[in-house]
């Protein structure tokens, strides 16, 4: 395809209160939080996301990462090759990430505008970016499992999830020995036995803590458990899996292809979970799904943010058939319903994969106007 010239990076952030607190093992989310990276290119416009749910300020790296960081690296190049663009912007960013100490950081901010530069590419092509990845998509719909159940109102989400036709639903753990049994009692009395049962646990236990859990975890058929242990070290993963054979995930929070390669490649890792938004979008994703699909690991991208991290997902899911099931998370949040046009379609619950250029969709600009914090943008002219 021709050049595209990168003329613009915009910035969005998003803040939607919430009613009632989303409690994890590690802390709790207070809003519903979205950072939008828009690059502008050949009079065509790509969207992407950057992770940002924690800690509470940190859009405020990510708008000065992506705008005083990423941007003179971007502006004024051409992004028509999203692979070759992610090649340059790692040569340099990462460099700065070792000495500043935060690679996780940098690969959110350059997964945002990865994810923007595979939307402004099919865009560009006329294509959906699963025909990008795949000449032939496979399917045209993926399943998804619900997420965001407990530790509270557990048997309220986990109804919800059956009510939606979820084949599966993940309950949080790491809130004491009592309450994590509870909790796995009440969601197999209310999900039955034809919804899987999985458990996020966000490196909430030591090993130890883990193997005491483990037979209430195999007596209630998990299917999952993800991010068991503090510092998600393989060397932990693999003695906890060869100690309790229960089966684990991990993924979101691990950087670096080698890194990802060594995880996805580990028999104890049943399912490996990068998060497009964060661990370098699809270009990085997809070299792990290719992976995946030689050992045979499963792949399930986890999706904690917005609806065009889930999008990316899905396109993600068409262009490779082993991917998938898709997380969402079933409580309210306008950046995953309101967001983008048309909005996502849930159905018997599959997730339909958009069908339009590059990710599929447009953004609903009366949800971003309604729901903007903050918003900065650099032009190739401001260099």
């Amino acid at each position: 395809m021709s050049s595209l010239i990168a003329e613009r990076l915009r910035v969005t952030i998003l803040s939607a209160a919430l009613d009632d607190e989303v409690r994890m093992s590690f802390s709790s989310l207070r809003a519903r939080r979205a950072c939008i990276v828009e690059v502008e290119a050949g009079g065509l416009v790509g969207v992407g996301e950057s992770w940002i749910n924690y800690p509470d300020w940190g859009y405020r790296e990510r708008v000065a990462t992506l705008c005083d960081g990423i941007a003179p690296l971007l502006l004024g190049t051409d992004v028509s090759d999203p692979v070759a663009v992610q090649r340059r912007l790692t040569t340099t960013m990462l460099a700065i990430g070792r000495q500043w100490g935060a690679p996780g950081p940098i690969w959110q901010a350059i997964s945002g505008v990865d994810l923007a530069l595979w939307d402004l590419r099919g865009k560009a092509e006329g294509k959906p970016v699963a025909a990008l990845l795949a000449s032939s998509p496979a399917r045209t719909s993926v399943s998804a499992y619900a997420s965001g159940i407990g530790p509270d109102r557990v048997d309220h989400w986990c109804k919800i999830a059956v009510a939606g036709g979820f084949p599966a639903a993940k309950v949080k753990l790491g809130f004491g020995p009592d309450q994590d049994r509870a909790t796995l009692r009440t969601a197999t009395a209310v999900l039955g036995a034809d919804v899987d049962l999985l458990a996020d646990v966000n490196q909430g236990w030591t090993v130890d803590e883990a193997c005491e859990m483990a037979p209430d975890l195999l007596a209630h058929e998990v299917r999952w458990l993800e991010e068991p242990v503090a510092g998600d070290r393989l060397e932990d993963l693999e003695e906890l899996a060869d100690r309790t054979g229960v089966p684990l995930a991990t993924g979101e929070n691990v950087y670096g292809l080698p890194e990802l390669l060594r995880y996805a490649d580990s028999p104890a890792v049943s399912t490996i979970q990068p998060d497009l938004a964060k661990c370098g979008g699809i270009t990085m994703t997809s070299r792990v799904a290719a992976r995946a699909a030689e050992t045979g690991t499963a792949l399930a991208p986890h999706c904690y943010g917005s609806a065009v991290g889930i999008a990316a997902s899905l396109q993600l899911a068409g262009g490779f058939p082993a991917v998938g099931p898709i997380e969402l998370d079933v409580r309210d949040n306008p950046f995953r319903t309101d967001l983008v046009s048309p909005p996502l379609r849930l159905d018997g619950g599959r997730l339909e994969i958009p069908t339009g250029p590059g990710l599929g969709f447009e953004l609903d600009h009366d949800t971003m106007t309604r729901y903007r914090l903050h918003q900065e943008e650099r032009t190739r002219h401001d260099l």
